[in-house]
């Protein structure tokens, strides 16, 4: 098939943080390197990490192999400590006319780009996200964890439709966007979403996506489950302490998004997913517990214990944002021909997200601040 989009189209954005994910760093790059339809570029982009950055630069600045998609560009995250600040020093850095996403713990297969890149042939699709496999440390799944959970673990779950189809919102470890829906709708939101190994919040590529939306309402957002990636899942991970942890931050973002983009937008994915597909998922487990299934009973009650969690976090995540009037930032991302990265964004602070949401106060001064205190709830 041929796609408008050339091989040159597209630059990858790799945020990372630690050097404890060395080898993993450098399986993600590798990754891209072999794909089949190669970038113009791969990005690194080195969260307020100097000894990193300083090592990174020195393996990638020799002996890069000849050829198309083999350059790799070492960056320092140009805004607030937090995976939305590092996205937005790729997004600004980027030279190519499509932006993916790959977390610094995943491989990407052979035809990720590819089928990327299919899906761009429709010039309304402005963003387009894959599947996202779990590789767990432990060599299989936990018997007790829930395929209606893999997002805890940052992967595709079970409830989303197969295919290329569309979708409110992509997952942002495997995901891809048209460089104009950034000059449309802004960067990804400070304030909410990672801040290395804090409390693991997420929404921020939720919150972009229905702000792109609202932007460009013709714009049409697609999940292929053909662009695949692996996901590394590390013990620590595969541990129901985790899974407690991980779906409570995930209520107390949900609140955030929802105090920006309103509830009805903000909820209406999970509104499906929790009164369908979870209840689904209790019933299978409950079905294998009384047939003797390993894990049967485990999976339901984690099933329930994940939602009872998540809407306390949820509901503390609200009180919080009408209490202290929560405010996150998002702004113009201004193109960097020098590729340092320069991002503009507003400055605020994430007091209603609790712990790991007060990055962004050392945000930054410019334009185009959003204030959550104001949105539709």
């Amino acid at each position: 098939m041929n796609h408008r989009t050339t091989p040159e189209g597209f630059s990858v954005v790799i945020c990372v943080y630690t050097e404890e994910r060395w080898e993993d760093i450098l399986a993600a790059v590798d990754s891209v390197r072999k794909q089949s339809l190669p970038p113009l570029e791969t990005l690194l982009v080195v969260d307020h990490n100097e000894r990193l950055l300083s090592r990174l630069a020195e393996e990638y600045a020799e002996g890069q192999p000849p050829g198309r998609g083999a350059e790799v560009r070492v960056l320092a995250n140009a805004g607030p400590r937090g995976l939305s600040a590092g996205r937005n020093t790729g997004i600004a850095a980027a030279r190519g006319e499509f932006v993916a996403f790959l977390d610094d713990d995943a491989v990407a297969e052979r035809d990720w780009l590819h089928h990327f890149a299919a899906a761009y042939d429709d010039p309304r699709v402005m963003a387009v996200g894959g599947r996202t496999l779990p590789a767990w440390a432990s060599g299989r799944r936990p018997a007790w964890f829930p395929e209606e959970f893999d997002w805890v673990v940052g992967c595709t779950y079970r409830g989303l439709p197969p295919g290329r189809v569309p979708v409110r919102n992509v997952l942002g470890g495997n995901a891809s966007f048209r460089r104009t829906a950034f000059d449309a709708a802004g960067g990804f939101a400070t304030g909410i979403g990672r801040d290395g190994d804090r409390r693991p919040l997420g929404g921020e590529e939720t919150e972009l996506c229905i702000r792109l939306s609202k932007a460009l309402p013709e714009a049409i957002l697609l999940i292929d489950d053909r662009a695949v990636i692996h996901h590394k899942v590390p013990a620590v991970r595969e541990r129901f302490g985790y899974f407690r942890t991980r779906v409570y931050a995930e209520g107390l973002s949900k609140a955030l998004v929802a105090r920006s983009v309103g509830a009805q937008k903000g909820l209406e994915s999970e509104r499906r997913y929790s009164t369908r597909v979870l209840p689904a998922g209790v019933l299978r487990g409950v079905r294998d517990a009384l047939l003797g299934r390993s894990g049967g009973a485990g999976r339901a009650g984690a099933i329930v214990t994940g939602v009872t969690v998540a809407a306390g976090g949820y509901a503390l995540g609200t009180l919080r944002a009408r209490r202290n009037g929560t405010t996150f930032s998002w702004g113009p991302i201004e193109r960097d021909g020098s590729g340092s990265g320069a991002v503009e964004t507003g400055a605020g602070s994430g007091a209603g997200a609790g712990a790991g949401a007060g990055s962004s106060a050392a945000a930054g001064r410019g334009s185009g601040s959003r204030t959550a205190e104001g949105a539709d709830r």
